[in-house]
């Protein structure tokens, strides 16, 4: 009887020392408040500017806006020419960036031993990430514009701006490989798999959902990059006269236009500009969440 007593007592006791019992102190409801509050200002502020920019552009938006260049002669105004400069930059960057980032970051987090030299490289990748993109245009114009003789086009841009994401690419790509466990790697290297082997058919598959996040949020920084491309890409926005020969011209992207458009008081076309940028931007992020979701539910 007295053992039933004191079981009862004892159950009864937790139940009034459980979490769902326990006093709300006035403190916790205060930060409470304030993390709300500074989330509603957040998202406030992010709908404030959406919402501005599209109703100041989307009346701009027109099948002729999208479709037709620039042309003094016939009165017109169209971003198409800004549209595929901006493609070529995107596909040129990518295609010289994430090689060589991935392989670099393949590199140190699985062949380079843990030392100085790993943690110099990093150091350095990091500072390389904070940079002004300024100066990486003002390199980008001097080494490739200038000391390569590239000029005003559309190499020298991708090649500046594939200094500018490489960091981004290669510390993505490592954080995606250490989140892959040990055991994957003891156990294809336990049955006989070269080491190539073991990265090509099981690592970078089981990282592909970050490494893909990394290159995704990379295409998102040289959509929205203008400073650097003012200084090596230039502002054409002419319709290419050949597939390769884009690759030598002064090409403008759309940041590039749209900066132009606000210098030249055109602000109707500056916003329409804007809202094609903001779609963009957007389509980009959602397609990382997808890629990174798809990913996620296979595994």
């Amino acid at each position: 009887m007295t053992d039933g007593m004191t079981g009862g007592t004892c159950a009864q006791v937790n139940r009034e020392n459980s979490i769902y019992n326990r006093r709300v102190r006035v403190s916790d409801q205060i930060l409470k408040g304030l993390i709300y509050l500074a989330a509603a200002v957040a998202i406030a502020i992010l709908v404030g500017i959406m919402g501005y920019v599209f109703v100041r552009g989307l009346p701009e938006i027109s099948w002729e806006f999208l479709s037709t260049v620039q042309s003094s002669i016939n009165g017109t105004f169209g971003i198409l020419g800004n549209i595929i400069n901006t493609l070529y930059i995107i596909v040129i960057t990518l295609l010289v960036a994430v090689p060589v980032g991935v392989g670099s970051a393949i590199y140190l987090n699985e062949y380079a031993k843990p030392g100085k030299l790993v943690r110099s490289i990093e150091f350095t990748t990091e500072i390389l990430s904070g940079i002004p993109s300024i100066i990486f245009g003002l390199f980008g114009m001097v080494m490739f514009g200038t000391v390569l003789k590239l000029g005003y086009s559309v190499l020298t841009g991708s090649f500046t701006l594939t200094l500018m994401v490489l960091p981004l690419i290669t510390r993505n790509t490592q954080e995606a490989l250490r989140t892959v466990p040990d055991s994957y790697r003891s156990g294809a290297l336990g049955i006989g798999a070269t080491k190539w082997y073991m990265i090509r058919t099981i690592l970078l598959p089981s990282a592909a959902p970050g490494i893909l996040t990394g290159i995704i949020l990379a295409v998102g920084r040289i959509v929205g990059e203008s400073a650097a491309l003012l200084f090596t890409a230039g502002s054409g926005f002419q319709l290419p006269r050949g597939l390769f020969s884009k690759l030598f011209e002064s090409s403008g992207t759309l940041t590039i236009q749209l900066y132009l458009s606000m210098q030249r008081a055109k602000y109707d076309q500056a916003f329409g500009i804007a809202v094609v940028l903001l779609l963009i931007v957007l389509c980009i992020n959602l397609l990382a969440r997808y890629v990174t979701r798809k990913f996620g539910t296979k595994k």
